[in-house]
């Protein structure tokens, strides 16, 4: 049957309900270290979840477990114990009362690990746990990604961003329903429209955002078993097809820790202007997957359902510094803000005597870089300036004008929206805004490291899809609870006086 709506004001006089039952005659008793996640889990209202999900249950049956109660719980156990399993964690409500009641279950009736996976399923749009089918034949395995020096990536094949952008092109307001989108639909209206809310995000009417892939390891080895019985047969090479048990999983190159890696490319999106660096999209990628590519299908995929206000600009790194890129952001005037890859090192040449340098700047007759002099918006064109004129000196020797101002000359992106973008590299400001891309980076590692992100353990997308979407959920949950902690001092001794 249809689930009860339980909402979050009842939820936390259920909470109360039961510590005063629990915690008030002195033989259970709460310390300062369990305050933080009950005071995460009062402030977190995942109610909302309850109506989301109410189509995905039959009109029959049994009465099911309060979904947002089974998410809370789930949550619970990231922000207490994210290396534990499910099994692990079943146990764990058994033995921890304090877990069961912020969970918003009565300690003796706590659900099974079954509950928590058909929870899970309901979570997931598709009847099917991956992606791709788990029968793929031979030829279409893919082979382990080039080894590179450290600190580099593997490559990608030539071409492949151009031919993927102009493929993706038309299809940018062609919206694809994705498995993945219950969760994120749940994430955007609950979680990142509080963050909105207080802040957290930035200014989300120009919202500044990052990008950055990172490699989750999700096994040793690629596991698979045959389809036919050929090797009995004494057959030894068939050209039958397998069956791979993590059918979206490949082989990578890991260029931090230098060594192939079986698993996913996981592409993140953040904000890049949020004091904590809060995620906002994540993309499950084959491992072998480079970072450009992987940007391309996430960035449509964001765009396409992003809904909380306008991004302004998106920052990335050299592996990113394909035309195609710039193309693709121009579609939603997205103002790029990427570091360049130097492919080239001669100058190019122009019709006149200015040269310009592998990284867009006006070279002047005598050699020198000129200086970036402000971007004129009425023409949509970077201004440059002679690099020895000041005013109405000018210290040059052999002077290219007789104007006292000294030389101009100007660049517009439209020609060239690779080495001309619309805030000069050579500028402070694009300096001081491609500093803040790095907060993905930290971002990944909140999720990897501190949330034990390749703990999970587990075979299918969808797993990591609910893991991944759940250690973004505390992420921005942590963020509140920093950000109000001074107002929420008051909560602990309310809860305190009540349960005394």
């Amino acid at each position: 049957m249809k689930p009860v709506f339980v909402s979050h004001e009842e939820y936390q006089n259920f909470v109360m309900d039961q510590l005063q039952t629990h915690y008030s005659g002195g033989i259970l008793t709460l310390v300062n270290k369990d305050w933080p996640v009950i005071t995460k889990l009062w402030i977190t209202d995942l109610s909302d979840i309850t109506v989301r999900l109410s189509d995905v249950y039959g009109a029959r049956g049994p009465e099911p477990r309060d979904p947002a109660s089974m998410l809370r719980s789930y949550l619970l156990l990231l922000l207490t114990n994210p290396t534990m399993s499910i099994t692990e964690w079943v146990d764990e409500l058994h033995r921890v009362p304090l877990y069961a009641i912020l969970s918003g279950f009565e300690p003796s009736d706590t659900p099974g690990v079954g509950t928590f996976h058909d929870f899970f399923a309901r979570l997931w749009a598709s009847d099917k746990k991956n992606v791709t089918h788990k029968k793929k034949s031979k030829k279409s395995r893919k082979k382990k990604a080039k080894k590179g020096k450290k600190g580099e990536k593997a490559p990608t094949k030539p071409g492949r961003v151009q031919r993927l952008v102009e493929w993706i092109i038309p299809r940018l307001d062609q919206k694809k329903e994705l498995p993945s989108d219950r969760l994120f639909d749940f994430f955007q209206s609950q979680i990142l429209t509080i963050s909105a809310k207080l802040g957290l995000l930035g200014n989300v009417d120009q919202l500044n955002v990052a990008g950055d892939g990172t490699p989750v390891v999700t096994g040793s080895h690629i596991r698979s078993k045959p389809t036919c019985n050929c090797r009995a047969q004494g057959i030894a090479n068939c050209k039958h097809g397998r069956k791979y048990s993590q059918p979206d999983c490949d082989s990578g190159w890991d260029s931090h820790r230098e060594k192939y890696f079986n698993g996913y490319h996981l592409y993140m999106i953040n904000a890049c202007d949020s004091p904590y660096d809060l995620p906002l999209y994540p993309r499950l990628n084959l491992a072998s997957c480079h970072d450009s590519v992987s940007f391309v299908v996430s960035w449509a995929e964001f765009s396409q359902r992003f809904n909380l206000g306008a991004v302004d600009k998106m920052l990335l790194d050299a592996a990113h510094d394909a035309e195609a890129i710039y193309q693709l952001l121009d579609q939603k005037r997205v103002e790029p803000i990427i570091d360049l890859n130097k492919r080239a090192k001669k100058n190019l040449e122009t019709i006149g005597d200015i040269q310009i340098s592998p990284e867009g700047v006006p070279i002047c007759p005598i050699g020198k870089k000129m200086k970036p002099n402000g971007y004129d918006h009425t023409q949509n064109r970077q201004k440059w300036r002679c690099p020895l004129a000041c005013g109405t000196k000018n210290t040059c020797e052999n002077p290219c004008s007789t104007a006292k101002y000294g030389r101009t000359y100007h660049t517009k992106s439209k020609d060239n929206l690779r080495l001309f973008p619309k805030t000069s590299r050579e500028t402070d400001k694009w300096k001081l805004i491609y500093k803040r891309r790095t907060s993905v980076e930290r971002s990944n590692k909140r999720e990897k490291i501190d949330y034990h992100l390749e703990a999970g353990n587990h075979r299918s997308t969808m797993m990591w899809y609910v893991r991944i979407f759940g250690i973004m959920m505390c992420q921005h949950i942590d963020a509140w609870y920093t950000h109000q902690e001074d107002e929420l001092r008051f909560l602990k001794d309310h809860i305190f006086a009540q349960i005394a």
